[in-house]
């Protein structure tokens, strides 16, 4: 900054003169700002409506997968036996009787007040697999906390008994019958070898998989085992957990689910309506009046942009137009008088039951076609609007730079404006002191002219 003498000799307020003309000076940058707001609130606008549009293409996209609208539901007879359906179900019914559950094989040794072999090296076999484990120390504490930390498939603890010392108490982690252990004083490869020493174990509790009777008492008559309570290959796609052994038949149903059809495709016509109503609020023209009551029309941020009316025309037609000549109207999804999709459920329902096959081809290849049309304007590297984002995104970036390259200038513009002004101010002053010596001269000169 130079040096300023703000009206030491002319008077003048040269501070507020100087910020008077860098007001005017600062116009042109001042556009530039204006110009880089608009394209960042454009730009803001964009990427929300190309979040909205990718995710009506994933949500579409799933509906069009050819099982994407196959959706079940399953019922079962009895509250201890619950199923649960998964990809791939379908259609189907199977009666059973629960004979036994699986359980977790539980052993207890002899009493023991420490392990009996130093080093304390034993081995856990599950299921023809050996787990070496080796103890800091003979201490039974020491040895447990071995065995718990050795992810073997069993864990132990001490239990202390009237005789005194402890009996080790073994559980395995999981159960069902392949998970049957056996626990050896030894290495494993003394396991391998059949040298090494079985820990003598009193079985408390037998390893045991869970079963169920399939059409007990006939003919037909057929056992299922499972590992753990849940059976997943009794019907397809579906999970059966058993809670308790009964006499008493169940009945597991899994049926296509028409409600969960329905609620997919409505929110299919919802997710439409969401993307439409975005470009809608911000391409509305509203009019209004200033202050001194002067008529004042203004767009919104979409007003007039051709690209948006593109993906809008995409969007409506893909989920508008006909399929296999028939209008999606007869499947209750119709287009209205303002441009926004519309979704019936009764009539959706009424179609559903009519033609299930026919009802859910047509939906999926809408959804199909809704998916297109979002991918081609949300697509990361081709997309309409991706594309649209990153011009004004590069826009904005030479705005950014426009407006610092006017802050150089109006520095270097107020810099000149100062050292003219303080030039002023001295020249001013020196006028002033040549004025005064002047002045003294001649008067000077008037009183020797007199005398």
């Amino acid at each position: 900054m130079g040096l300023s003498i703000d009206g030491l000799s002319s008077g003048l307020d040269t501070t507020s003169l100087i910020n008077s003309l860098m007001t005017i000076e600062a116009a042109p940058q001042n556009l530039i700002k204006s110009k880089a707001a608009a394209v960042q609130t454009r730009i803001s606008a964009l990427q929300g409506l190309n979040s909205a549009v990718a995710d009506l293409a994933t949500k579409a996209a799933k509906l069009a997968e050819p099982k994407g609208l196959e959706l079940y539901s399953a019922s079962s007879s009895s509250p201890k036996s619950s199923v649960t359906v998964g990809a791939g179900a379908s259609a189907g019914s199977i009666d059973f009787t629960v004979s036994a559950l699986a359980k977790k094989q539980s052993s207890v040794s002899g009493a023991l007040t420490e392990w009996p072999d130093d080093p304390p090296v034993l081995t856990v076999a599950i299921a023809g697999v050996a787990k070496e484990i080796t103890a800091k120390t003979t201490s039974l504490d020491d040895v447990l906390a071995a065995i718990n930390g050795a992810g073997a498939g069993i864990s132990a603890t001490k239990v202390p008994i009237a005789a005194g010392g402890y009996r080790l108490q073994f559980t395995a982690s999981d159960p069902g019958a392949k998970n049957t252990f056996s626990v050896y004083r030894g290495n494993a490869a003394a396991v391998a070898d059949l040298t090494a020493v079985p820990l003598p174990l009193t079985e408390i509790r037998k390893a045991q998989d869970a079963s169920v009777v399939l059409w007990a008492g006939t003919g037909a008559e057929e056992t299922a085992t499972s590992s753990t309570n849940t059976f997943s290959n009794l019907l397809q796609g579906a999970s059966i957990t058993v809670t308790e052994v009964g006499a008493a038949p169940v009945t597991v149903t899994v049926a296509r689910d028409n409600a969960q059809i329905s609620k997919a495709a409505s929110d299919l016509v919802g997710s439409v309506n969401g993307v439409l109503a975005q470009i809608s609020t911000k391409s509305t023209v509203v009019s209004s009046t200033d202050a001194t009551g002067k008529p004042v029309t203004s767009g919104g941020v979409f007003t007039g942009d051709s690209t948006i009316r593109q993906v809008n025309a995409a969007v409506l037609s893909a989920a508008s137009q006909p399929v296999d000549g028939k209008s999606p109207a007869e499947f209750g999804i119709t287009l209205t008088k303002t441009g926004t999709m519309e979704f019936d459920a009764t009539k959706f329902g009424d179609a559903l039951a009519k033609d299930p096959a026919g009802t859910m081809a047509a939906v999926a290849t809408i959804a199909g076609r809704v998916a297109d049309a979002a991918k081609q304007a949300s697509d990361p590297t081709t997309g309409l609007l991706s594309t649209k984002i990153k011009g004004q995104q590069n826009d904005a970036k030479d705005f950014a730079t426009q407006i610092e390259n006017w802050d150089d200038r109006l520095v270097t513009r107020r810099a000149t404006l100062q050292q003219t002004y303080t030039a002023l101010e001295v020249a001013l002053s020196g006028m002033k002191a040549q004025s005064s010596w002047l002045t003294s001269q001649l008067a000077g000169l008037s009183g020797s002219n007199s005398a």
